[in-house]
């Protein structure tokens, strides 16, 4: 009887704040492929929201993304990547994914935060690991409030950022300020992968569909600079962000162009 080949699994390394991570305030989960060490290959990253909920489920408050697998199977179809788990703030979260003030919700500090990432976080993982520096090979990614801020940060970072994922964002916040940055914001190529989950209501399939005939509308050609996705079974819920991440990836960890 024939044996089932194994998958050959990446590596996954805790990064914590400490003075060997200068400007580091709280833990990195990083994601390094199979292949990482054989040699001296560079590889593109994806900067993902909330790491508690991507790898390991004891850690995750509502089910993990099991981002290890989702890149795993990636690396097997030849879309080697790292993917670096940016851990939340706790009871900060919301103040640092929201772009803008909020009537309800208060004061946002998500500009700090996508400066912090952009001027922390990645030149500390492009000096530790073997990257691909440039914004073509830099994704920015994350579900829910932390889409809404991936998305920001790839509208307000065009110099850092090439692609971005933004699954089920929370694009309601702050009377739905982000189409007005959105309309605002030059073209700039890149990659956008959007989705929502149908079970996640009209309104919210309806903004995100706005949302998606506006990048169109500023020059994002379909299939190759943005790629939109609507669930039928998906929920506002890990687990389906989890699944569309691992179709999502081939497209998002592609060479640029």
């Amino acid at each position: 009887m024939n044996k089932q080949r194994r998958r050959p699994r990446g590596k996954i390394e805790r990064l914590q704040a400490g003075p060997d991570a200068p400007g580091l305030d709280r833990d990195l989960t990083v994601y390094l492929p199979p292949s990482y060490g054989r040699g001296e290959r560079h590889y593109p990253v994806l900067y993902l929201q909330d790491g508690q909920n991507l790898f390991d489920p004891e850690e995750s408050f509502a089910g993990s993304w099991r981002v290890d697998v989702a890149m795993d199977q990636a690396a097997g179809r030849g879309f080697d990547g790292i993917a670096v788990g940016i851990w939340h703030a706790g009871e900060e979260r919301l103040a640092e994914y929201s772009p803008f003030d909020d009537p309800k919700a208060g004061s946002g500090r998500g500009r700090e935060y996508v400066t912090y990432l952009a001027e922390t976080i990645k030149p500390l993982v492009d000096a530790r690991y073997r990257t691909i520096p440039g914004r073509g090979t830099t994704c920015v990614a994350g579900s829910s409030m932390g889409g809404l801020i991936s998305l920001f940060a790839f509208l307000a970072r065009p110099d850092v950022f090439g692609a971005t994922a933004a699954m089920s964002p929370s694009l309601w916040y702050a009377g739905r300020a982000i189409f007005e940055a959105v309309e605002a914001a030059p073209f700039q190529p890149g990659r956008i992968y959007l989705d929502v989950g149908r079970r996640e209501g009209e309104e919210t399939v309806a903004d995100a569909r706005r949302l998606r005939d506006l990048f169109i509308a500023k020059g994002y050609r379909k299939g190759d600079q943005i790629r939109y996705v609507e669930d039928l079974a998906g929920g506002h819920e890990e687990a389906a962000w989890g699944r569309r991440l691992r179709a999502a990836l081939p497209f998002l960890l592609a060479p640029p162009g």
